[in-house]
């Protein structure tokens, strides 16, 4: 057995396309992790804000959650036309414009001094990171061939557990040391902090940033023949070939569907895994913050050997089902006993294993469907509607919180929808979805 595994190790070592893939790998992954990372702590900060801003403000929970929802219904409105602007415009400037402004927006949340303020900023925030992560899923899908897309999907999304390992002891960290230094609440500064370094990352993404393979000086002649040619021999094989065919295609709706049960998986998390685990009994702002970073740290890794495995294996299905059907799993645990923080941990890192892998893995299935001219518009669309159960989870968490004191029912009723969506992947077809 090592003897096969040292000949496939020197066989890849020797694939010349396996070379051009590592070589494209280390110039754009590095820069697109830290800059979807930085999207992901100013979409989830809000988390890590609440307990200290909806006491000053005299915010309830309802509000928090409507507020924390209406990012994802900004995001639904301006997915499809941002995506549409970045073929016209161009990956890089469009890019480097989106993270310009939302690193704006970000920055300017430490002025909230009301509901209303927060509702608007909020708003804008979805609107401008609306195009961001679709975006760069068709950048990507124009590098990497579908049978090596799960492992850099993974290195890429890997920003968003990520955000959670870092953004939960750093940000817990600003609330705690920062609190009402110059005149400015833990909150406010953590926004500061957090939002101001993205406008700089916006200006390195427009010098460093290339469009197309097709522009750049580090790949000869050669190498872009070998991309050119596993495109080539991709296209053949995809069913959506216009967008308006996008909307009559009933697989579209299925991925829809599926992608409204992965955003409620991540986005339980995201937005109410800090207030859950302060309501199991942990009353320091610190604390939360270095244990919400333990489910995601467990979640990069079971990512990106999730990745692995599914290039490996040549399967998507499974590799996507059983990451959500363990999110469901976790966060039903959670919601046995919220007061206790023994199963309120397990269950959060269970899911948070869950949900961490199921977001590069679901991305593996609409390029199988789309071909290079649907593709932006097919992903925006997909994440644009699902967008949709990213919006209700907050705030549907948040009124039951007000309504029944518990978190429970409402951990319970998500967890339903999310196995449910689990076993719709199965219904997606093998032949089409795996590589």
């Amino acid at each position: 057995m090592s003897t096969t595994h040292s000949a496939s190790t020197l066989c890849a070592a020797q694939d010349p396309a396996a070379r051009v893939y590592r070589q494209v790998t280390w110039r754009l992954i590095p820069l697109l992790l830290v800059c979807y990372l930085f999207a992901h702590l100013d979409r989830i900060n809000i988390g890590f804000a609440k307990m200290q801003m909806a006491a000053d403000l005299h915010l309830s929970d309802t509000v928090y959650g409507l507020g924390a929802g209406l990012f994802f219904i900004a995001y639904a409105l301006f997915g499809v036309p941002s995506n549409l602007a970045l073929e016209r415009v161009g990956p890089r400037r469009w890019i480097a414009t989106l993270m310009v402004v939302w690193g704006a927006l970000s920055t300017s949340m430490l002025l909230i001094d009301s509901s209303g303020v927060f509702y608007l900023l909020r708003f804008a925030l979805g609107a401008a990171e609306a195009g961001f992560f679709p975006g760069i899923l068709v950048y990507l899908n124009r590098w990497y061939p579908a049978g090596r897309r799960a492992q850099v999907t993974a290195l890429f999304a890997i920003a968003v557990p990520l955000a959670g390992v870092v953004g939960g002891p750093l940000s817990g960290a600003i609330l705690s040391l920062m609190h009402d230094t110059a005149g400015l609440a833990g909150w406010q500064w953590m926004f500061l902090l957090e939002g101001a370094p993205v406008i700089a990352l916006g200006l390195l993404v427009l010098a460093r940033l290339p469009d197309h393979f097709e522009t750049v000086t580090w790949l000869d002649a050669q190498q872009k023949t070998t991309l050119r040619e596993a495109f080539s021999r991709e296209e053949q094989r995809k069913v959506v070939t216009s967008v308006g065919g996008l909307l009559a295609n009933p697989a579209i709706w299925l991925l829809v569907a599926i992608y409204c049960a992965v955003m409620l998986a991540v986005n339980t998390l995201a937005f109410w895994m800090p207030s859950l685990i302060h309501g199991a009994g942990i009353g320091n702002d610190a604390s939360v913050g270095l244990l919400s970073a333990l489910p995601y740290l467990i979640g990069c890794v079971f990512m990106l050997a999730c990745g692995r495995s599914s290039d490996r294996r040549r399967e998507r299905r499974w590799h996507l089902c059983v990451p959500l059907l363990m999110g469901a799993v976790g966060i039903a645990l959670a919601g046995l006993a919220p007061e206790q923080p023994l199963p309120v941990l397990a269950g959060l890192i269970i899911a948070g294993m869950g949900a961490s892998a199921a977001l590069p893995m679901f991305w593996q299935l609409p390029p199988a469907y789309l071909n290079d001219r649907t593709q932006a518009t097919g992903i925006a669309l997909i994440s644009s509607l699902g967008s949709i159960a990213s919006f209700l989870t907050p705030y549907f968490i948040g009124w039951m919180r007000d309504t029944t004191h518990s978190p429970s029912l409402a951990l319970h009723i998500l967890a339903l929808f999310i196995a449910f969506g689990g076993l719709l992947v199965l219904r997606t077809q093998a032949a089409t979805v795996n590589p």
